[in-house]
């Protein structure tokens, strides 16, 4: 596995930044093996899952989901750094997306329980979602932007297999985890703060960069 190390240091800000929600922005809401257990489809993916049944069971399954999610999402808390890197963002004008397999309804509960605000936000109502290329490149086209401007940001194995797919580049939020997915992740951090300070950093090369062309006058 790479080490964080070798990866290659960003030159350039992301002109948006594409990011998952449950587990990335928010501190993980959801109790899967619960969730799977009450709807009866044992280790499967839930969307996935969904997806095969007859009409009846995916309504009874889809309300035991939604019923989950709500209620997660009403009890949610940010990640640390969360609010201060989307501050930090807004205020060099890098817009701020939001690309997740939950519900529309529950990304409005989270927005507007912690006031977070997004330039577009994308849940699994646009489907196919992640880890399909799809919502992220409907991102870019949303916010005129193309594949190479961005950065998904996220915690998971969906995020950054559908970034490789859109030819985005990804960030891999640890959480001092070891990854148990294939995926080569573009960049990896351990959490808001260092997502932040990498950022800062890549602004801080480019700023000695742009002096270094456009040196100031000589003294007289």
């Amino acid at each position: 596995m790479t080490s964080a190390s070798e990866f290659p240091h960003p030159r350039a800000l992301p002109k948006a930044v594409l990011f998952d929600m449950d587990g990335t922005l928010t501190a993980p809401m959801l109790d899967f093996p619960i969730i799977k257990a009450e709807m009866g489809i044992g280790d499967r993916p839930i969307l996935e899952a969904l997806a095969e049944m007859n009409a009846e069971r995916r309504s009874q399954a889809e309300a035991i989901l939604l019923r989950h999610e709500e209620h997660a999402a009403q009890q949610s808390a940010l990640n640390l750094g969360c609010h201060e890197l989307l501050n930090w963002l807004s205020e060099r004008n890098i817009r701020r997306a939001l690309i997740t397999r939950n519900s529309p309804s529950s990304v409005r509960t989270v927005l507007a329980r912690h006031g977070l605000a997004m330039d577009l936000t994308i849940s699994r109502g646009d489907p196919p979602f992640k880890p399909d290329p799809h919502p992220l490149r409907l991102a870019c086209r949303k916010l005129m932007l193309t594949e190479n401007d961005v950065w998904m940001v996220g915690d998971g194995s969906h995020d950054i297999e559908a970034g490789l797919a859109a030819g985005v580049k990804t960030v891999w939020l640890s959480h001092g985890n070891p990854r148990h997915f294939k995926a080569e992740p573009w960049q990896v951090v351990r959490d808001l703060p260092e997502l932040q300070g990498l950022l800062v950093a890549v602004e801080e090369v480019n700023r000695r960069d742009a002096s270094s062309l456009h040196p100031g006058p000589k003294p007289a």
